[in-house]
C-alpha cells in the first residue's frame, strides 16, 4: 500500500532519534510509564527481543521474559512516547530473525547465547 507524502511527512515527525539500536535476541530493559488515575510511574519490563517488526512509526518489538516460572510476552511500540527509555543489556548471538523456539524450551536451554561468549 503506498501512502500519500502528507501522511510521510506527519509519520516522519513522530519517529524518535533516542532508541538505542538494538537487534533481536538482545536482551533489553524498557522503561515503560504507566498512567494510574492521575498517576504516573515507569515500570521496567526486562526480557528477550523475540521479533522486531519494522514499519516507520507503526514499528514493534516484541519482549519475553519468565516470572515465576510463566512466559511473559508484550509487544511494544517502538516510537511510543509511553516509552522513556530503552537499555540494551546484553547483545545476543541468534541466527533468525523470529525466536519463536523459545516459547517452547525452559530452564538453561532458554537462553540465548552471548556476544562475549562467541
Amino acid at each position: 500500500m503506498l501512502s500519500s507524502p502528507v501522511i510521510a511527512k506527519i509519520e516522519d515527525s513522530q519517529l524518535r532519534s533516542d532508541l538505542p539500536e538494538f537487534r533481536v535476541g538482545d536482551t533489553v530493559r524498557v522503561h515503560y510509564k504507566i498512567v494510574e488515575g492521575e498517576k504516573e510511574r515507569v515500570q521496567v519490563f526486562q526480557g528477550v527481543v523475540l521479533k522486531r517488526h519494522r514499519a516507520g512509526v507503526r514499528s514493534t518489538f516484541t519482549v519475553r521474559k519468565v516470572s515465576f516460572s510463566v512466559g511473559v510476552e508484550r509487544i511494544f511500540l517502538q516510537h511510543s512516547p509511553r516509552i522513556d527509555r530503552i537499555e540494551v543489556v546484553s547483545k545476543g548471538v541468534v541466527r533468525r530473525a523470529r525466536l519463536f523456539y523459545l516459547r517452547d524450551l525452559a530452564g538453561k536451554a532458554a537462553r540465548v547465547r552471548d556476544e562475549k561468549d562467541g
